[in-house]
């Protein structure tokens, strides 16, 4: 077992050694195959069939197992890299060391967004953009969407939604309707103003490539769903009566019948079933714990 650490907390050593892992893994093409994997089970609720990595109560426990199986390969590159976690509601600004040239780099620049300081920069090389939803080659960002300003979510916020005691509702899906844990945190967008609730308005916040279904090609995606996974911990810390919802299979008469996996439902394409990962502490633990 290891230990996750936030990101703050890292010695350069530590930095230095997380990037280039995941450099490596893109230079030996073993990195794209993550970007796919998380576009292909992106499946919204105007789509039909299974709903998995997202709108759906598997967000959790699949993203939980999605990071496991990269996390293991960037260890067959160095035995001792973990994904270190970002907790947005303290490191909230563009200048936060998080963005720092010897870590995840800078913000896009004004004309096309382009990210051009640091280890994911195009012009340094090593970071192409092979897959995306959009043509650019580079990596993009727009840290803040100045546009139209968006803040990151709050401890605040983020304590309201823990104390949600229920993990997720009917219909099980991103509906406002949907008042569950899981749906809170998820959080889809609700106006232009809010943004979103707290996961999404994450990924709004940087903007470029970190909205959409090939999210993980900007690698601060690993470090931002380290944390949701860190939340779903604290959730369950508080709320150990609570468990996963759907417990069974929905009826066929069921709406959502087909589209939503109950807990000892395989996971594609894992065959992960999402009770067997409710428990982290039999891979790793948090430094906060």
């Amino acid at each position: 077992m290891y230990t996750r650490m936030n990101q703050r907390n890292l010695t350069s050593s530590q930095r230095t050694r997380f990037v280039e892992a995941v450099v490596e893994l893109k230079r030996a093409g073993r990195y794209d195959k993550y970007v796919r994997l998380h576009a292909e089970y992106f499946a919204a609720d105007g789509e039909s069939g299974l709903r998995m990595a997202h709108m759906a109560p598997t967000f959790f426990p699949w993203h939980r197992q999605f990071l496991l199986v990269f996390e293991r390969e960037l260890q067959t590159i160095d035995p001792g890299v973990t994904i270190p976690y970002w907790d947005w509601t303290t490191d909230n600004k563009a200048s936060s060391a998080l963005w720092a040239s010897d870590f995840m780099g800078g913000n896009g620049r004004r004309s096309d967004g382009q990210v051009m300081t640091g280890p994911f920069a195009y012009e340094a090389g090593g970071w192409p953009i092979n897959y995306g939803v959009t043509s650019e080659k580079y990596l993009t960002r727009n840290i803040g969407r100045p546009d139209r300003p968006i803040t990151l979510p709050t401890k605040a916020e983020l304590n309201g939604a823990l104390a949600i005691a229920t993990y997720d509702v009917s219909p099980w899906n991103s509906a406002p309707s949907t008042q569950g844990f899981r749906n809170k945190i998820e959080g889809w967008t609700v106006s232009e103003t809010k943004g979103g609730y707290l996961h999404n308005r994450v990924h709004q916040w940087v903007g470029g490539h970190m909205i959409g279904a090939a999210s993980p090609n900007d690698p601060v995606f690993w470090l931002h769903h380290a944390f949701i996974d860190l939340i779903w911990v604290r959730w369950q810390r508080r709320h150990p009566a609570s468990a996963y919802l759907p417990s069974r299979p929905l009826a066929a008469k069921d709406p959502e019948h087909g589209r939503v996996v109950s807990a000892q439902e395989p996971m594609p394409p894992f065959n992960v079933k999402p009770a067997a990962m409710k428990d982290h502490r039999r891979f790793y633990s948090y430094e906060e714990e």
